[in-house]
């Protein structure tokens, strides 16, 4: 079978769908992941036939640029980024830039299933022009268009002004896909489906279904030192790709000096991002750029972040307690969930300081409640099914 993936192009919307993919091709099907922009070279760099649907500008970089430009938006951006502008919608950039190209690659590539994740709509309207059925995978540890209460405060993805406008622009027309199934990702204590467990979407009765969070943080020579568990506590530190793009290493700075002032190691994972802000370092913190966080998580007592979904899902995936510093977007509803659940702390970046850093940090070494209820949560994704069989399911759905 001839399977299309599509996803919008950043770390966090594309990462997440990687490990599907990776099971529909070792189950010998034919794929293909339409995206655009960095995440085109990150498919690759995974081993996977990509396809570029709008390789006329980088819109992620596009999009970071308007949202934190103060000039306002620039006369010279093409049609389709004036369009996207007129709704205040950020996600609509990938709409409007992208479901043209998504279609055209699936149209060649022969798609007889589309996959795509629930917060691109580009991926549900290619579904809906090729006629071909679709897989809606969940993307997020926070939220769920599965839940009620969150439909009731934010557009579904796909039914709003933007894809009316795309649908009428490119014929689409009132055609809709059919949907075999919706996929929750998280874990069953929070938020998610157990094993077993199937309900029906209230929209249109298609069944959602669980499926194990699997982290894919990009591949990497392992350092000998990360397959070692130290004497001291090892503490990761990561403000993922879009927070230091955004807002600088502010945040960095004080969890350096907190944790620098501890007895611990600490591994400060921070891309590409400049550090020169920071100043030297303390002799305990090792700077590694960008190191997977599966590659040395598991031999972490904690993490520090800005509760980005995947980072918040991989710490949840190994067991370990976290303190998120939550930023923007969905961020401040990752740290909700993990207090609730007790896995971990949360506080507001814009109001710590040293020495709550390091009250927060030392609560999550000392007290074992935090470590227990992260180990309850990765015992609880583990029996929840593989992307493996879940492709399978959806296979055999199609007859």
């Amino acid at each position: 079978m001839k399977i299309l993936f599509a996803s919008a192009p950043g770390y966090g919307l594309t990462l997440p769908l990687i490990p599907l993919i990776w099971a529909a091709r070792a189950a010998g099907h034919e794929v293909l992941l339409a995206t655009t922009s960095e995440m085109t070279e990150v498919g690759a760099r995974a081993g996977l036939p990509v396809y570029d649907v709008f390789p006329q500008r980088d819109v992620w970089s596009d999009l970071m640029s308007s949202i934190t430009s103060k000039d306002g938006p620039r006369d010279d951006l093409p049609e389709e980024y004036r369009l996207a502008g007129r709704t205040g919608n950020p996600f609509g950039l990938f709409t409007v830039t992208m479901t043209e190209g998504t279609i055209a690659a699936g149209r060649a590539f022969g798609a007889e299933l589309v996959v795509y994740t629930s917060d691109h709509a580009a991926g549900m309207l290619a579904a809906a022009a090729l006629g071909a059925p679709a897989l809606e995978v969940g993307n997020r540890i926070s939220w769920s268009v599965r839940d009620v209460d969150w439909r009731s405060e934010h557009h579904v993805f796909g039914e709003d002004e933007i894809s009316d406008l795309m649908r009428d622009k490119l014929g689409i027309g009132a055609a809709r896909a059919k949907t075999i199934a919706r996929i929750d990702p998280r874990a069953p204590s929070m938020g998610g489906l157990a094993a077993g467990e199937e309900q029906s979407d209230e929209r249109d009765g298609a069944p959602w279904w669980p499926m194990r969070f699997v982290p894919y943080n990009g591949g990497s020579v392992v350092p000998e030192w990360a397959l070692q568990r130290p004497e001291r506590p090892r503490i990761a530190v990561t403000l993922g790709t879009v927070v230091p793009a955004m807002t600088g290493v502010s945040n960095f700075t004080v969890v350096v000096e907190a944790l620098g002032g501890m007895d611990v190691d600490v591994v400060l994972a921070a891309g590409r991002t400049d550090l020169t802000d920071l100043g030297e370092l303390p002799p305990n913190v090792r700077p590694v750029g960008f190191l997977p966080l599966s590659v040395f998580l598991p031999t972490c007592s904690a993490i520090v972040h800005h509760g980005g979904s995947g980072t918040t899902a991989t710490p949840l995936f190994y067991g370990v307690p976290q303190l998120v510093l939550p930023s923007f977007a969905d961020n401040p509803l990752s740290a909700q969930r993990v207090a609730e659940r007790g896995v971990g702390l949360s506080h507001d970046p814009a109001t710590v300081d040293v020495p709550t850093v390091r009250a927060l940090v030392g609560r999550l070494l000392a007290e074992d409640s935090f470590r227990t209820a992260a180990q309850q949560v990765s015992a609880g994704m583990a029996i929840q099914p593989s992307p493996v069989s879940v492709l399978e399911r959806a296979v055999a759905a199609l007859g």
